[in-house]
């Protein structure tokens, strides 16, 4: 039993960031039913997909949740949505979703229904705009950072890394807003934006103070670490690394695994800069990679590895995803937030449960993605207390539909 045992979280969702809040909350053992369309979300066939079109995207992002498949088109369909979100009970009357329709599918209607209902709504903008992470991140500058030094083309992070961090923060918004209920009785709806979830960071991280307080606009540095020192270097076999001197034991670390001291020394000496300051690596970041770089080059990654471990530097191998899979075995089953799963029309690999470990409650083994529909009836019949001769006539009526 996890630690959110006996909560009950309605989803009404799309791409990465809600789906990824109801399955985070799935994990931590609380009860999550998403609802979709009967032919499918906006997401049910987003790659990657295998070669029989099956989406691995839906199935990683809803691991662990009861699925049911509703016409929205019609009244019924929508009055079954309305009674599963404000179904009663302590533990329920939580709502997740980026997909808010006024006058019916949205905190005011809703509410009408329920008035303890809590409710966290993401939005594109905070206007109500449509934003995705691939049109937010190059409105705020990010792709004009990223790439090698001195290029003038923009370059696209793959990482949805603003779904990622919305995602969680209607985790905390969700539960923020339930403990605001136990102690007051009251509902709310908490409205999140992704612009701002992405604008938030660009302040939290001291660009908006770099342009404002500094008149920098940040150029691209490629694969440095800004503000510090960190930087690829090619092996004599090919393999890339890329090694990190943030900190000053990180700094020193590098130094005695390469041999470089007396280097380094005359370098200060030369440039007045003291290299113990991150600052001042990063302004002689050229110099003191010209005086790493002839270590690496003649040095394959065997030997490389061992030095670097034996002075406990902080570095990694460049690996494309496949390699990364096949090879690390904090993605297999050696590490004990993954487990072997059987996903229906897919088959079986390894997937994450969650990444927290809680000290009062055992780690849970990762449950699979339900099919579209699979547990409809299971649902209108606990939750919404229909019985098996109503939900027949829904289904022979096609307002709703199993597997």
């Amino acid at each position: 039993m996890g630690v959110l045992s006996g909560m009950r979280v309605v989803e009404g969702s799309a791409f990465v960031a809600i789906p990824l809040a109801g399955m985070t909350l799935a994990q931590m053992g609380a009860e999550v039913i998403r609802f979709d369309r009967l032919e499918g979300g906006l997401d049910a066939g987003r790659w990657p997909v295998t070669r029989e079109g099956r989406s691995l995207f839906w199935a990683g992002l809803n691991k662990g949740k009861k699925s049911v498949a509703v016409n929205m088109k019609s009244d019924e369909g929508r009055e079954l949505v309305t009674r599963l979100v404000t179904a009663p009970g302590d533990e329920a009357g939580l709502f997740l979703t980026n997909l808010r329709v006024r006058g019916w599918m949205d905190h005011e209607t809703l509410s009408a229904h329920r008035p303890d209902l809590v409710t966290v709504t993401l939005l594109g903008d905070r206007h109500g705009n449509p934003a995705v992470d691939y049109s937010v991140n190059p409105a705020l500058g990010f792709p004009m950072a990223t790439g090698p030094e001195g290029s003038d083309e923009p370059v696209a992070h793959v990482l949805p890394a603003w779904d990622c961090i919305a995602g969680n923060l209607a985790v905390s918004s969700l539960l923020a807003a339930e403990r605001h209920r136990l102690k007051t009785g009251k509902g709310q709806e908490v409205v999140l934006a992704l612009k701002d979830v992405a604008a938030a960071m660009l302040g939290h991280l001291g660009i908006v103070g770099e342009v404002l307080v500094n008149g920098v606009d940040r150029p691209r540095s490629g694969n440095a670490l800004y503000g510090a020192y960190g930087q690829d270097f090619v092996l004599a076999d090919g393999a890339r690394v890329m090694v990190i001197g943030l900190t000053d034991r990180q700094w020193r670390g590098l130094v005695a695994a390469t041999g470089t001291g007396k280097a380094m020394e005359a370098l200060e000496q030369r440039t007045g800069l003291p290299l113990r300051d991150e600052g001042a690596r990063f302004r002689l970041r050229h110099e003191i990679t010209a005086l790493l770089a002839p270590w690496f080059a003649v040095r394959g990654l065997a030997e490389v590895a061992e030095a670097l471990e034996a002075q406990g530097c902080t570095w990694s191998e460049f690996r494309s995803f496949a390699r990364a899979v096949r090879e690390d075995p904090d993605l297999s089953t050696d590490n004990p937030m993954m487990a072997e799963v059987e996903q229906p029309d897919i088959g079986s690999y390894p997937v994450p449960g969650t990444p927290v470990s809680f000290g009062a409650h055992p780690r849970e083994a990762p449950v699979r993605a339900p099919l579209l529909g699979e547990h409809t009836e299971e649902v209108l019949a606990d939750v919404a207390g229909l019985s098996s001769g109503e939900i027949g006539a829904l289904m022979d009526r096609g307002v709703v539909a199993g597997p």
